[in-house]
């Protein structure tokens, strides 16, 4: 018997529906829900350990899979099942877990896992705009302590219109590509890439989002109280000592105040900053601080983190001396290595990345193959953040999540500036050297530079800065290029890039409550001013794209052939076209688009890639008919003489010996040698032997007859 389902329907303002089904699956988990778009379907689940972990924060797991099997596909690889997660999956997982962490209690610490499945596909339907909706909706037909319901949408912009939640057609046009996570009042994510916007068009697009947020937030509490909304569960929260805490607080907070004020490096001001934490210890015995240790811990944070704040607040000062909009020293250098394609260095206070730059074919192109897209990226940029960057040791396991995001974020930003008829696939690598403060977006500024270095046209150079926010609720500051500690203690960490005429790609993380649009603007303009100031340095290390590639890096020609010369070019079990690789040292590599071959040479040796053109050319050579050519004898025949025409090697064509001469030919090499070269008239198919004629006596003078001379005597 199936048993009883609940059921909440959104519609959108188009008339499209978003339902929201549960009853039916994964009963055992906590919380289930099966979101549905169209003949797309995700199934989410929550699950809570009711055992406390022993870490000291809270071990959340967001894990976001898309099934081969939802779109009729296999997996690829030998063992033909989904193994470890794409990155488009990481992304969306960070896009949820940015969204949900905040909302679970501070104090709770009890393993929570949240696995979003998608089941079925559907090609008009983006699933990761429902991932957010999915896990809140999960979470609200649990028991598991949760403040209030979020959602995440998507939100795109085609011909000055906005649209929630587009199909991937209707995103191909669009100028702005955002997805906004949110509570019925609040903003609390933003990530996305635009054409150039302005910070007002930009706050515009999240407005509209927050709207069908609301509407998403609104349906989960329908359906919460529909099933029968579950009493919260009880906790083991972690204990209080409001004695301990005020005593740290007052032996703490001046002397972290005073600290702040002066204006230290990161390692100076880390090492006071830990001094002062064990004057704090020693104020308690050896049995306090067993007993108390993760207290103690927790409340000299809290005052070190209130002190900073509180600096900031009140006399503007940061940490390190700047003001709320100062923007770090900047050093910044192009072609600093010397065999790759390309490459700059990127410093910005404690800040350092160096970013390369390699060109290739489309052969090197990155191949996305999911359930729900295939193709693949002709630019794209990986991200590096190795331990000794902070100071840090510890085992390096793969590619991690943060990495991928970064990485994102630094590619999605550059690539509308990649030039439409760039023919090379183009990586960049950015690997931070130091970081205190934004790697990505010091990704995005030594990857610009190192494009232009390596002589790509960019349309126009991108910057990048992080900004902050810190309020108390009735006053705020906003600074502008923000350290790793004022990442860390602030409310909000948005990061934005751009051109001088807009924003290309944005990040934002907001943690408090009903931020008002108004701060919002103020602080993406103060961000444009200080973006404006890092382009600025930029352009005075490298104005403009070198104008052409480097000696050493590959230049890349593109030849468009017939169809059906494709083979010939490629020749019997690939024999001609190894050949020619081998002989000009250069890489071919052929496409076939709309039934014609697209030929790539790509060599670093311009007579190689030359050598490749003239066997192309020679290829498609048609002499036309009345024309005469230049050709050379390569074999002698008893009824003539073959020739190839010296414009074009390889295309040859009978001489017959009749055509030699006027006079009466009786061997063919009283005429001509082989090696000769010579002149012949081409006149097209011969309609008696349907072979092509050409002839050398045509280009002769013709013999007065015997008879005329005869009759002149």
């Amino acid at each position: 018997m199936i048993p009883k389902t609940f059921k909440e329907v959104i519609t959108l303002d188009d008339g499209r529906t978003i339902s929201l089904e549960t009853g039916k699956l994964a009963k055992q988990a906590h919380g289930s829900v099966v979101v549905r778009m169209g003949d797309a379907m995700l199934l989410c689940t929550v699950v809570s350990s009711h055992t406390p972990s022993t870490m000291n924060f809270f071990p959340l797991t967001v894990d976001y899979r898309e099934k081969f099997a939802a779109s009729g596909k296999y997996p690829g690889g030998f063992f033909k099942r989904e193994a470890r997660p794409s990155n488009e999956e990481i992304l969306v997982m960070r896009l949820v877990d940015r969204a949900l962490r905040p909302l679970f209690p501070k104090d709770y610490r009890y393993e929570t896992q949240v696995m979003i499945q998608l089941m079925s596909h559907d090609d008009d339907v983006m699933p990761d705009a429902l991932a957010g909706l999915a896990a809140s909706t999960a979470i609200q037909l649990s028991d598991i302590p949760f403040e209030y319901p979020v959602s995440e949408v998507r939100v795109i912009r085609v011909n000055g219109e906005f649209i929630v939640n587009p199909s991937r057609a209707q995103m191909e046009e669009a100028d702005l590509d955002m997805i906004i996570g949110a509570s019925e009042d609040s903003v609390s994510m933003v990530e996305g890439e635009m054409d150039e916007v302005s910070e007002e068009e930009m706050a515009e697009a999240i407005k509209f989002a927050h709207e069908a947020i609301k509407k998403q937030c609104e349906a989960q509490r329908n359906l919460a109280e529909a099933v029968g909304k579950k009493e919260t569960r009880e906790y083991e929260a972690t204990e209080e000592n409001e004695d301990l805490k005020s005593k740290i607080f007052d032996a703490a907070y001046q002397k972290c105040y005073d600290i702040a004020k002066q204006a230290l490096n990161k390692l100076e001001r880390g090492t006071k900053f830990s001094e002062v934490k064990d004057e704090v210890k020693n104020m308690f015995t050896e049995e306090e601080l067993e007993e108390n240790a993760k207290l103690i811990s927790k409340y000299f944070d809290e005052a070190h983190k209130q002190a900073v704040r509180d600096l900031t607040i009140n006399e503007k000062v940061r940490l390190d001396g700047r003001q709320l909009d100062e923007i770090r020293p900047i050093w910044c250098e192009t072609d600093y290595l010397p065999s790759t394609h390309g490459s700059a260095i990127f410093t910005r206070g404690e800040t350092q990345a160096l970013a390369t730059v390699t060109l290739g074919t489309s052969r090197e192109a990155n191949i996305v193959d999911t359930p729900t897209y295939a193709g693949e990226e002709t630019f794209y940029l990986h991200y590096n953040f190795p331990p000794f960057c902070t100071g840090e040791a510890y085992p390096i396991r793969g590619t991690s999540r943060r990495e991928i995001g970064h990485g994102n974020l630094a590619q999605r930003a550059l690539k509308g500036m990649i030039p439409e008829d760039c023919p090379y696939t183009v990586r960049v690598v950015s690997e931070v050297l130091e970081s205190n403060g934004s790697s990505s977006m010091a990704t995005v500024c030594s990857g610009t530079m190192a494009l232009m270095d390596a002589g790509i046209k960019l349309k126009k150079p991108v910057s990048g800065i992080a900004m902050g926010l810190i309020t108390d609720g009735e006053n705020y500051a906003v600074l502008s290029d923000i350290l790793g500690d004022e990442d860390h203690l602030g409310d909000m960490d948005f990061k934005v890039t751009g051109t001088e005429d807009g924003i290309t790609a944005c990040q934002m993380d907001i943690k408090v409550k009903g931020l008002s649009y108004e701060i919002l603007i103020k602080a993406l303009k103060q961000a444009r001013e200080g973006r404006l100031h890092i382009l600025n340095k930029l352009t005075e290390t490298i104005a403009t794209p070198n104008e052409s590639v480097k000696a050493h890096a590959p230049k890349i020609i593109t030849r468009t052939i017939p169809g059906d010369y494709i083979g010939s070019l490629i020749g019997p079990g690939g024999k001609t076209i190894q050949e020619l690789q081998k002989a000009t040292d250069t890489t071919i590599v052929i496409n076939e688009v709309d039934e014609k071959g697209v030929v790539e040479i790509l060599g670093t040796n311009q007579e190689g890639i030359d050598m490749v053109l003239n066997k192309i050319d020679a290829m498609l050579f048609k002499p036309e008919k009345g024309s005469v050519y230049e050709v050379k004898v390569i074999k002698i025949l008893d009824f003539g003489a073959v020739v190839e025409y010296v414009d074009a090697p390889g295309n040859e064509v009978l001489l017959h010996i009749s055509e030699l001469a006027w006079e009466r030919t009786n061997n063919v090499t009283d005429v001509v040698n082989l090696g000769d070269v010579l002149d012949v008239k081409y006149f097209g198919i011969d309609p008696r032997t349907k072979k092509e004629k050409v002839s050398r006596k045509a280009l002769l003078p013709k013999p007065e007859r015997k008879e005329q001379k005869k009759s002149d005597k």
